[in-house]
């Protein structure tokens, strides 16, 4: 069984155990931090082996990556 299955399966069966909004949302956030902290270490790793400077992150942050939103009704 690959990592992937096993990751699937987990995950199914932390879903099976939600009963109420509250729990929900808790596992949502569980999720987010666990992603937010890998993303976090990936910059800290480029950053560490010179991939990424303060420059970098500059620019990151004056970039306009959002797909344009075009209202269905003026879709061609």
């Amino acid at each position: 069984m690959s990592y992937e299955q096993m990751a699937r399966l987990e995950v199914l069966n932390a879903v099976n155990n939600i009963s109420s909004l509250e729990d929900l949302n808790e596992l949502k956030s569980l999720l987010a931090h666990f992603f937010a902290n890998k993303a976090q270490n990936a910059i800290d790793a480029m950053w560490d082996e010179g991939k990424i400077d303060e420059q970098t992150i500059e620019d990151w942050g004056k970039e306009h990556m959002r797909t344009e939103y075009r209202h269905a009704s003026h879709r061609s």
